[in-house]
Order: structure tokens, then sequence, then C-alpha cells
């Protein structure tokens, strides 16, 4: 890596927290790993364990995102939050915008909603860039919904899918194959990946905003809508923020936490569920909050095309080991033969 974009980065760095703190927004520092996690069925997780010289072990997991710690927080204190720290996600391909391993931005305003974010986030992106930023990773954000977008460029009515035949048959008509008992979510992905997300306009930011009360998630419904405050933000095609109004409601989070850890049951890295987690939403006050791949922020506003670009050790450059299981790894450093 270049000593000019380790200096970039370090500016960057600087810059983003002095933006928050200057909002008045509170710097959190959390844990790396957790007892348990938020089931997310979308994405899976790095196990590891913590072993006791007496007590045995205990298994811990590496935080695909500080969500689950920063909302325990802004419960306690009532107060907008930030962190920028690492995060982890498994069993996902290794690539230009993909890394095992990355940094992750994610900042809650309370008293906002995700509309306020956007304006929020244009501020950052200003605040930001480079003399190297191009055109189209400048703000101002251009908004479009999730219907507006399916409207034009898979030249259909979102409304008109609501039911999961309905969905289904829409992949099928466009040649696209879809499992025949393919659950909603899952069709409206194929035809999304497929169709919409790489026809969204590159000239500019582009938030997709609105999205499906179908994708299961935990943003704030749009009152008299099938539509929920969340929003996606795209630069050069590629998925940099995603953000929520919050549905701040334990009842709801049990709900989420039930149907996610069904899912769940198929990950390939399963991993402890607190069923207590919901009880801090009983008095958690209105706010949205928005996750950042912060690796791939820098990339677009540096105008680099790869995280390997502004990465100091992407996985990408881990020498290849052997591969063994944890167990032999275990046996072989006991009898020091490694």
């Amino acid at each position: 890596m270049e000593v000019s974009i380790l200096q970039a980065r370090s500016r960057m760095v600087t810059a983003t927290r002095d933006f928050f703190l200057s909002r008045g927004y509170l710097e959190t520092d959390t844990p790396a790993l957790a007892p348990s996690l938020i089931p997310e069925s979308c994405l899976e997780v790095f196990a590891t364990e913590y072993v006791h010289p007496t007590k045995g072990r205990r298994p811990l997991y590496l935080i695909p995102s500080p969500e689950i710690w920063m909302k325990k927080v802004i419960a306690e204190t009532g107060r907008s939050v930030f962190q920028l720290c690492k995060s982890w996600r498994n069993a996902e391909s290794v690539s230009r915008i993909h890394n095992p391993e990355f940094t992750m931005l994610e900042y809650y305003g309370v008293g906002l909603s995700s509309s306020d974010n956007i304006r929020l986030t244009e501020e950052l992106f200003a605040a930001l860039a480079t003399d190297e930023t191009p055109p189209q990773a400048r703000p101002p954000f251009r908004v479009m919904s999730m219907k507006e977008a399916w409207h034009e460029f898979a030249h259909t009515d979102l409304d008109a899918l609501a039911e999961p035949e309905a969905m289904r048959e829409a992949c099928r008509e466009r040649g696209l194959l879809v499992p025949q008992d393919a659950p909603w979510e899952d069709a409206f992905n194929i035809l999304f990946l497929s169709f919409v997300e790489p026809a969204l306009p590159q000239d500019q930011p582009l938030v997709l905003n609105e999205y499906p009360a179908g994708i299961e998630c935990l943003a704030m419904d749009i009152p008299g809508t099938t539509y929920k405050e969340r929003w996606e933000l795209y630069v050069s095609g590629i998925e940099i923020a995603n953000c929520f109004t919050e549905m701040a409601s334990s009842d709801a989070v049990r709900a989420y936490f039930a149907s996610q850890s069904e899912k769940k049951r198929q990950a390939l890295v399963p991993h402890h569920i607190d069923d207590s987690y919901a009880s801090i939403f009983e008095h958690f006050p209105p706010c949205s909050g928005v996750a950042v791949g912060f690796d791939r922020l820098l990339m677009v506003l540096l105008g680099k095309r790869s995280l390997a670009e502004v990465m100091l050790f992407p996985f990408e450059s881990f020498p290849e080991t052997e591969q063994a299981s944890l167990e032999t790894l275990r046996n072989a450093a006991m009898h020091d033969s490694w």
C-alpha cells in the first residue's frame, strides 16, 4: 500500500471522528467479541472460544457489526452515538468489494429519522471528500424509492407482487430460475439482483429508499403502506451504507428474533442468541441508525476500484496455509509439533 493512501485513510478517520463529535455524538468503543449475537439469516459469523485455565471453554463470536453493543449504550444513556471498529463476516466471497474483516462506521442519531440521516450522510461525504474524489461519489445524493426503481428497471409494479407466487412468476417471466416454493424475499432478491441493482444510475450517489415490508428487518413501518423507513446508499453501483428508522419495540424485536432464529437453524456457523435482549427496547428512544462499510467508503472517495488498494493487509494477501481442523491444531500445539 502506498504511504499516500495510509495518510488519506488516517485523515478520513480523524475527520469522521471530528464530524460526529462536533455534532454532540458520543463515541463508543465496544467489544469485538460477544457471547451472543443478533440473529440475521442473511449473514454468517466467526465463532471462537475463551479457554479458562480451570473452568473450561466458553463460546464467543466476532461481531458482524457493533450494533448489539451500541444499542445497549443508547438504551442506557439516551445519547446519539457513533463508532469506528473492526467487524467480521464469514462465508462470503473475497473480491474487490468483499473482505472477511473490515472497518465499520456505525452512527445512531436519537430523535432522527432515516430521512434526517440522508442529509447527515451527505454532510459526512462532503467533509471526507478529497481532490481525488470523482464526481459520481460527491453529494448531493439522488433519492429513488424501491417502487420507482422496480418500475423503471424491472418494468413492473412492485405493489402487484405482494404475494410469493406473484413474485416467483415475475422471475420466471424474465427467464430467472426460482425454486417452486421460494419465499417471497428470496424471489425478490433474485429479481432485484438480476434486473434492478445492475441498472441503478451511477452518475451520483444514489439512496434507494423505502424497502418493502416483506424484507424482514427492524425498520419502522411507513403508516398506510407496505414499505419501511429503510434506505441503502449506492456509489458507482456499490452498496456503501444501510439505514433504518429503528423499530423501537420490544415486541417487534422478540418476533424478529423468533423468526430469524428459526431461519438460522440452517446456518453454517450457529451462534447463541440472548432472549433477554429485547427488553432494552421497552424504553428505547426514537432514533435512526446508519451502518457504513468504511473501507468501501474510502475506496469510492479516493477513486479506487478495490478494497485491496485502501486496506493495509487485505485477506487476499494472507499467505496460504495447510487446511486443518481446530482439533488437529490443538493436538499439534500440545505436542509442540508445529
